[in-house]
C-alpha cells in the first residue's frame, strides 16, 4: 500500500533546521525554502512509498522470450543518484548496470532503468540499492539470474570528512547463475569493460 509523505511536517522541520543554523526563515531567499524542500524531498524520495514487491508490480510488464539458456540481457550505465542514509548526502555520478537471464519472459527496457530509479529514491546505502534492484528484477522478470554492478560518488566522502573527491565506490550483487557460474561472471565483466 502506497505511503504518503507528510509535506507538511517536512517544512516544518526544515524551518526549524535553518532556525537551528542560525538563519531566518522569513528572510527574502529563504522564505519559500520549507516548502521547496518539501516538494523536492516528496520527489527524489518517492521511492519511499513503495515496498519492493509494489515496484515490481509496477514495472512488471513482460513479453514471451523466444529463447532459452545463457543468453543474457544487459542494460549498462543507467545514470541514477541517490542520498546516503547516514548523512542524508548525495550519492552521484552513479553508474548502475543490470543483466538477468530470461526465464521464459523478457521485461521492457525502459522498465530495468525505472526499477533502478525507483530503488535509488529512498534514503538508502550503496550495497542495498543493488541488493534492492535485484530483488525487484527477479520478482518483476521471474528470473533468479540477476546482476547489479554500481559505480557512485558519495558527497559524504567528496565534500566533508575526509574529502576525497576522485574517490569513487563499486558494488557488486550476483544472483542465481551470476553468482555461481565463473565462466557467465567473465562474459558478463567483458562486456561491462571491467
Amino acid at each position: 500500500m502506497k505511503k504518503e509523505i507528510d509535506q507538511a511536517a517536512i517544512e516544518a522541520h526544515i524551518r526549524g533546521i535553518l532556525e537551528a543554523l542560525g538563519d531566518d526563515p522569513d528572510r527574502e531567499g529563504l522564505g519559500e525554502t520549507p516548502a521547496r524542500v518539501a516538494r523536492m524531498y516528496s520527489e527524489v524520495f518517492e521511492g519511499m512509498r513503495y515496498t519492493n514487491k509494489e515496484i515490481a508490480e509496477m514495472f512488471g510488464k513482460t513479453f514471451e522470450a523466444e529463447w532459452q539458456g545463457e543468453d543474457f540481457v544487459l542494460v549498462k550505465d543507467i545514470e541514477a543518484f541517490s542520498y546516503c542514509e547516514h548523512h542524508m548526502a548525495l550519492m552521484y555520478n552513479m553508474k548502475i548496470s543490470v543483466a538477468y537471464i530470461p526465464d521464459g519472459k523478457v521485461l521492457g527496457l525502459s522498465k530495468i532503468a525505472r526499477i533502478a530509479d525507483m530503488a535509488c529514491r529512498r534514503l538508502q546505502l550503496q550495497e542495498r540499492i543493488g541488493a534492492d534492484i535485484a530483488e525487484i528484477m527477479e520478482l518483476a522478470s521471474g528470473s533468479g539470474d540477476v546482476a547489479v554492478i554500481i559505480r557512485a560518488n558519495h558527497s559524504c566522502m567528496t565534500a566533508r570528512g575526509i574529502k576525497k573527491p576522485s574517490a569513487e565506490t563499486s558494488t557488486v550483487t550476483l544472483r542465481g547463475r551470476f553468482r555461481d557460474d565463473t565462466a557467465l561472471q567473465n562474459r558478463l565483466f567483458m562486456q561491462l569493460g571491467s
